[in-house]
């Protein structure tokens, strides 16, 4: 006869995720990792020397690496991307990868084009430039 696995048992059960308007992903682990190794290749576009880059290409790598050790376990990956269900933490990924679309566009790494009035970066009596 048949035997269910926990993962496979999880997405067969699995009909709703009880938040309004995210609707179960199918088969939302493939998908996951398609979303983080696009975002590390738009990642990938951006100076190396951009804290954006840095940060968000540190933080995207653990996940994946988190996603690939599951073996296809998404109560694993759920325990351990700590966001939420599966379909909540791949809502997450879309929209980082749609943030580093964004930043690519941007080029938020590049110079100011006008320099700040004085006392654009002061707030509550801290001054601050824009390089600090």
């Amino acid at each position: 006869m048949f035997r269910l696995t926990r993962p496979l048992l999880q997405q067969v059960v699995k009909k709703t995720t009880g938040i309004t308007g995210l609707a179960v992903h199918a088969n939302p682990l493939p998908e996951l990792v398609r979303t983080y190794e696009s975002t590390l290749t738009t990642l990938s576009t951006i100076p190396k020397t951009s804290v954006y880059r840095q940060s968000a290409e540190a933080l995207t790598k653990h996940k994946l690496d988190i996603v690939k050790s599951a073996n296809g376990d998404i109560t694993s990956v759920e325990r351990q991307l700590d966001e939420g269900q599966i379909e909540e933490s791949l809502d997450i990924a879309k929209d980082e990868l749609k943030v580093a679309e964004n930043m690519l566009e941007w080029k938020a790494w590049e110079p100011l084009e006008e320099r700040p009035p004085p006392g654009q970066w002061e707030y509550f009596g801290n001054t601050s430039s824009p390089a600090s």
